[in-house]
């Protein structure tokens, strides 16, 4: 198709050019070149056209790319150069293989000239190699090769434009002779080149490189490729250095080293001796490159003609070098022999030889006897192995009596060598013994079977010594003692026990040794007692049947002298009938005896014994006869007759019988039926016939039948099965109902086996632990009471009635007593009236409560008259919850005018009715609380308790005032938790009276005080007694003189200075706590009044007062030591009352109070950091600070109080009751806000009041106390309520004016926890 494009064009520019002859025709002034580039280079091909007429475009292989100088869809083609120059250069950007193809640059025809084409030119693109590769190995590892031997390697290179030359290089040389080859590439153009070389590496190429090397015209270095060469190759035969002298003795250490140079690896060494492996140790030297191994060995005999060989080898040699030497060892005769005996007959002749173990050279032999040599011998020399020599030597000699016991020497000699070594043997020369006799028993004595009898042989003369050898009845005795020599004397003991067969029996002894002569001998005979050496009894039969009779004969065997026989059975001695005696074995004789037997029953398997007895002996022998006799089957006396088991479990009926034979049946029966057959699974015999039952029901219970029979007949008895069982609840009165005060008893009925006394028991089952009395707890056979009289309300309730006959489990069952009573309604002050707004918007809940039983049914009246449930705006509710009723009434739209009255609640069932009367009213403040009583009280604190008041329809909290006489105004402590209607005051002094009142408080006021503004005089215990001890001991006795004088001077002086030392120190200490103590209370209480200050202290602490006193009485009766620990302990009391609280000096913090103080109700109460809250713009709430207790000055709120004036009487609390109540004054005042740093304990007296009566309107004397009662006039403690009368003290203390005010009414705005009020 190109080829046609080509032919086309140029017709069309052929026919331009034609046309346009006659005008300016266009001319090439520069036509493009051949062109070679790198792939991704740029090209570019001149194209300039002089007189420019027509369009200009490039032809790439017979393809027009367009006359557009950006040539679209030919991104990487472009046309540069400047076009009215004529200049149109074909640029290729990132050439690719695919611009490698011929070109030309056309001008179109135009008007004025025809169109012409420029010659054909080319660009060439090179494609350089890739990395070349070696096909057997890859990059830059290391390659194995072994010297000499031929390996091939190819070398490829792919894709390349043109063909790439490949050449070899090793060790940095070039190698020649590779046959190279060209393939085609992957693509048109490109060809792929692959050479092939054979090489042979050397031991030189070791860690040097080969590499291939691709050479092409686009690269300007070649690219290589390679690994680096690891050369094998083998050592250099090893050397043995260190023998170097021609032979070595034995014992000598040799020290040889083998060395090897070069190869790779390096040699591995190893050491053989005659081809067995010395060692396989070696070492490297790697600077010289060679492996050594050093041997040391110690030579001995044997390595004597030994081949040392060292091999050196490593991978690639073909055989082990070796090298190898041979040892020439000098060695000595190990050991001298001597083989013969050296002993013999006397005047009989003894051969011996003598040899020498192999040596090196040979030794020399000869013979000694004593110190005499003998000559008459024989002398040979052999050769052994390891080339050493033996030397052997051969002697005769006659023995003589007076040569025994001499040495017989052999010995080898080298007198070349100096050397000498020999082997003595001792030669004896043999005689027969001269004598021999026994000791032992005398003659003819009567010996006893089972006792020892030690007979003695002995021997003398003779060499050797005589053998001694016993005999009985010249038989061997194999057991008598090893022989004792004593010098030329041997004996030897015979110990036996002796036997009947000893009777009449010849003991002898014979004496021989090693010289041939007939042995010497000695004999004795015994005479030995025994009894009856067996025992036999024979029965006319095997068997006898019950009833019969049986004959037994007894046989006593030989005794000497004869025995008595006589019959036993059962203990009991049997009539009997002799049958004579006879002669018998070893000297005695034998008797035998028979008896008559009945048999029975109960003979069956017991013995018949028969004894013969020796009186001379007082020995017997007895044997016994035990008798088979045939019965019928025969029950037990103590066959059980009843038998019981638990329901549900097993039981099992034992049966004891027996009989002979004992092969029986047995049969049990119940009720007339078998019971062990096919298909009943709970009925099993077991071994010896008992029968188990499994899972036992009470329909079991009943008489079992057993029969059992035998070949001899049959017997049958019962048995009989009592099935006991864990009770169950029959039936159970639940629930059980009595009325209020009536008589009821709650029976349980229970089926129990068996039913045993007390097996009911009562639990109540309430929620209070109670017991109930054993004398209600009846029972009546399988019934159980619990009987109640008088019934009361609290007897209502579950109880459990348990039922327990000893068979677990026990029968639980639960059943309710109800006691029925008439309602009875709640009823109290603060239930009496609820409060509503009566504006006609709001609804008020009217609740009435009751219990009762039966149900409680609820009526509602109105000033007496029945209210209509069914009008709109009354609705009621009536909830049943056991015997707790609740009644609900609700009014909606409560109006003053029509609902402000008193609603009567009715409740009622049929045992009667109960009626309360609630008022409806305004919201109010709270009523006062009630019934204000003391519950505890100790040395600091008092538990008020008390019953709340209505609470005027709003949330109430409760507040105590307290007051003792010390005290210039009351102190107020609001009740924590707020309802709480029991609290203790704490930090209370000991031994004070105090007066309590408590009042309510809710947002529309505070009520009166309790019980009509009553006070509670109550006066704290005392402080409980500091015991002070002393340690005890005898007291100090009184010196005597001659101890006076005994104590050294010095030590006399000793004592005097570190007493005083000790006196001086105590004093100088309790000064400067008086000290402390007086600034504390100079600060605190001015400079006037400070002795009536620290009296009062005192009066609150009567501790302090114990010290002193006991400092005081016992000042001249103590010792010094004593007296030190009174004073210490003394000022400590003292220091102490200055670090109490912050309240007042020896007052205890009332932690109770002290909360209302904080602004932080969560504050710590045993903290003495108070916080305050310094107000924010930028937050609700305020910030909090920290201050010191002695700093802290709070603004407080003004709150209306009483006035401080004392009633007519003071009040105290006597038998649960007020006596006196508080006076209350209609001109209250307000607190003003307090600026000085001592809060409370400072407040004090503003004025001194005054001993005169003139303040005093009455004074009243009542239970033994003294109450004053101030004027009418009196104005209160406060200059600002009014000035105080004339010559009294002006005040140490002024209250400033108070820095804002705040209405009363609005004081509970503020959370009640954060309240603060100067108490």
């Amino acid at each position: 198709m190109r080829s046609a494009l080509f032919i086309a064009s140029r017709s069309i520019l052929l026919l331009c050019c034609m046309q346009g002859m006659r005008a300016l025709q266009q001319a090439f002034r520069v036509q493009p070149d051949n062109v070679t580039v790198v792939d991704g280079g740029e090209a570019i091909l001149q194209c300039e056209v002089e007189s420019l007429s027509g369009a200009v475009q490039w032809v790439k292989d017979g393809l027009l790319l367009g006359p557009d100088r950006s040539m679209p869809g030919f991104p990487r083609y472009s046309m540069t150069g400047e076009s009215n120059k004529g200049e149109f250069h074909l640029k290729i950007e990132h050439s690719k293989l695919e611009d490698d193809a011929p070109y030309e640059c056309q001008v179109g025809q135009s008007e004025s000239s025809a169109g012409i084409i420029s010659h054909t030119v080319w660009i060439t693109v090179l494609i350089p190699p890739r990395k070349p590769t070696i096909v057997e190995h890859p990059e830059n590892v290391e390659v194995v090769w072994v010297a000499g031997i031929e390996y091939t390697l190819t070398c490829q290179v792919t894709d390349t434009k043109p063909a790439a030359e490949l050449k070899f290089w090793k060790s940095g040389v070039e190698l020649t002779g590779e046959d190279s080859s060209s393939v085609g590439g992957s693509k048109d153009k490109l060809s792929s080149m692959e050479a092939v070389i054979r090489v042979t590496p050397q031991s030189s190429d070791n860690g040097r490189r080969m590499e291939c090397l691709a050479f092409h015209p686009a690269v300007s270095q070649p690219l290589r490729t390679g690994f680096t060469m690891k050369v094998l190759f083998p050592p250099q035969p090893p050397r043995i250095e260190g023998y170097d002298k021609p032979e070595v003795k034995a014992k000598d250490t040799l020290k040889l080293e083998c060395k090897s140079t070069g190869g790779n690896p390096l040699a591995t060494l190893q050491w053989s001796k005659n081809d067995e492996v010395l060692s396989t140790s070696w070492e490297i030297d790697a600077a010289t490159n060679t492996a050594r191994s050093l041997l040391t060995m110690e030579v001995k005999p044997e390595d004597n003609m030994a081949k040392l060989t060292c091999e050196a080898v490593n991978e690639v040699t073909p055989i082990p070098l070796q090298h190898t030497i041979q040892l020439r060892v000098v060695f000595l005769p190990s050991e001298v022999t001597i083989l013969g005996s050296p002993r013999g007959a006397e005047n009989k002749q003894i051969t011996l030889s003598c040899f020498t173990t192999a040596s090196n050279p040979p030794v020399q032999i000869r013979w000694w006897l004593g110190f005499r040599e003998l000559n008459t011998t024989e002398v040979t020399i052999t050769e052994a192995s390891n080339g050493g020599m033996v030397t052997m030597s051969n002697v005769t000699h006659t023995l003589s009596r007076d040569e025994s016991q001499q040495q017989l020497t052999c010995e080898a000699f080298n007198e070349a060598i100096r050397y000498t070594k020999s082997h003595s043997v001792e030669v004896s020369v043999y005689y027969p013994p001269q004598k021999v006799w026994v000791e032992g028993h005398p003659e003819n004595m009567q010996l006893r079977a089972g006792n020892q009898l030690k007979m003695t042989c002995f021997a003398s003369g003779g060499n050797p010594v005589a053998t001694l050898t016993w005999y009985k009845d010249n038989k061997s005795v194999r057991d008598a003692q090893s022989p004792v020599q004593s010098g030329k004397i041997v004996s030897r003991d015979l110990i036996i026990k002796l036997q009947p067969n000893d009777n009449l029996a010849t003991y002898m002894c014979n004496a021989s040794n090693q010289a041939k002569a007939p042995p010497l001998s000695v004999s004795t005979k015994l005479h030995v007692q025994f009894p009856p050496i067996s025992m036999e009894i024979t029965a006319a039969s095997k068997q006898v049947k019950r009833g019969h009779s049986l004959t037994l004969t007894c046989t006593a065997g030989s005794s000497n002298p004869i025995a008595n026989v006589s019959w036993t059975k059962n203990g009991e001695k049997l009539k009997q009938f002799d049958l004579g005696k006879k002669r018998a074995e070893y000297g005695g004789e034998s008797q035998m005896s028979r008896v008559y037997i009945k048999a029975a029953s109960s003979d069956n398997g017991k013995r018949v014994s028969c004894l013969a007895y020796s009186y001379v002996l007082a020995e017997g022998v007895n044997t016994f006869y035990r008798l088979n006799v045939l019965y019928p089957p025969e029950f037990a006396v103590d066959q059980p007759k009843l038998v019981q088991a638990a329901e549900h479990s097993a039981a099992l009926l034992p049966l004891k019988v027996s009989a002979n034979p004992v092969e029986m049946s047995c049969n049990w029966t119940f009720r007339g039926e078998d019971l062990v057959r096919e298909k009943t699974y709970r009925h099993h015999v077991k071994d010896g016939g008992m029968l188990e039952i499994w899972n036992l029901t009470r329909a079991d219970a009943g008489e079992y039948g057993i029969r059992c029979a035998n070949a001899e007949g049959e017997n049958s008895t019962v048995v009989q099965l009592d099935v006991q069982y864990s009770p169950s609840i029959k039936s159970l009165a639940d629930p059980t109902e009595v009325d209020l005060g009536g008589s009821v008893e709650i029976l349980c009925t229970a089926d129990a086996n068996p039913v045993i006394e007390n097996m009911f028991s009562w639990r109540w089952l309430g929620d209070e632990e109670r017991e109930i009395d054993a004398s209600r707890q009846l029972q009546e056979g399988p019934t159980g009471k619990l009987a109640f009289t008088d019934a009361q309300r609290t007897d209502a309730g579950r109880y459990e009635c348990l039922v327990n006959n000893g068979l677990p489990p026990p029968a639980k069952g639960e059943v309710r007593l109800i006691v029925r009573f008439k309602p009875e309604l709640q009823k109290g002050v603060h239930l009496s009236k609820v409060a509503a707004f009566g504006d006609g918007t709001g609804f008020a809940q009217l609740t009435c409560k009751a219990e009762g039983i039966p149900n409680v049914a609820f009526s509602w009246a109105k000033n007496g008259v029945g209210l209509d449930l069914n009008h709109p705006r009354y609705s009621e509710k009536t909830v049943n919850e056991g015997i707790f009723h609740t009644s609900t009434l609700t009014i909606v739209n409560v109006s003053a005018v029509n609902d402000y009255a008193i609603f009567t609640c009715t409740a009622r069932n049929p045992l009667g009715l109960d009626v309360f009367d609630i008022q409806l009213v305004s919201t109010s403040r709270p009523d006062p609380p009630t019934n204000l009583k003391v519950v505890s009280i100790t040395h600091n604190s008092v538990t008020l308790q008390w019953s709340e008041g209505f609470n005027g329809g709003l949330e109430q909290k409760f507040r105590v005032r307290y007051h003792w006489e010390e005290a210039q105004s009351f102190m107020y402590v609001d009740v924590f938790p707020p309802q709480a209607t029991i609290f203790t005051i704490t930090g209370l002094m000991a031994a004070t009276p105090y007066n309590f009142s408590v009042n309510s408080l809710n947002a529309m006021g505070e009520s009166e005080y309790a019980d009509g503004n009553a006070i509670l005089t109550v006066t704290t215990k005392g402080s409980p007694p500091i015991i002070i001890q002393f340690p005890e001991g005898p007291p100090f006795p009184e010196p005597t003189p001659a101890e006076t004088s005994g104590l050294p001077l010095y030590l006399i002086v000793v004592l005097a200075v570190v007493g005083g030392t000790l006196l001086i120190l105590n004093s100088v200490f309790a000064g400067c706590l008086a000290k402390r103590w007086k600034g504390k209370n100079k600060e605190k209480d001015g400079v006037e009044g400070k002795s009536k200050e620290k009296e009062g202290k005192y009066n609150y602490i009567p501790n302090c007062r114990n010290y002193e006193a006991a400092l005081v009485e016992k000042k001249k009766s103590l010792t010094f030591f004593k007296l030190m620990n009174y004073q210490l302990l003394f000022w400590c009391c003292r220091l102490s009352l200055t670090e109490l609280n912050q309240y007042e000096d020896g007052e205890l913090i009332n932690k109770a109070a002290k909360q209302t103080l904080l602004i932080d109700s969560g504050s710590d109460l045993s903290s003495s950091v108070y916080e305050s809250v310094g107000e924010d713009s930028a937050s609700d709430f305020g910030q909090y600070y920290y201050h010191s207790v002695k700093d802290y000055r709070p603004s407080l709120y003004t709150l209306p109080e009483d006035s401080e004036g004392l009633s007519d009487g003071r009040s105290s609390y006597v038998g649960g009751r007020f006596t006196q109540r508080w006076n209350s004054y209609a001109n209250s005042h307000d607190y003003e806000e307090v600026k000085d740093f001592s809060l409370y304990e400072d407040a004090g007296r503003i004025y001194s009041l005054p001993a005169s009566s003139d303040y005093y309107q009455s004074m009243v004397k009542q239970n033994g106390q003294v109450s004053l009662m101030p004027k009418d006039d009196y104005k209160a403690a406060y200059p600002r309520r009014g000035k105080g009368p004339t010559g009294w003290e002006e005040s140490v203390r002024t209250y400033e004016s108070t820095a804002f005010h705040l209405p009363s009414t609005r004081t509970y705005d503020v959370p009640f926890e954060m309240m603060g009020e100067l108490v």
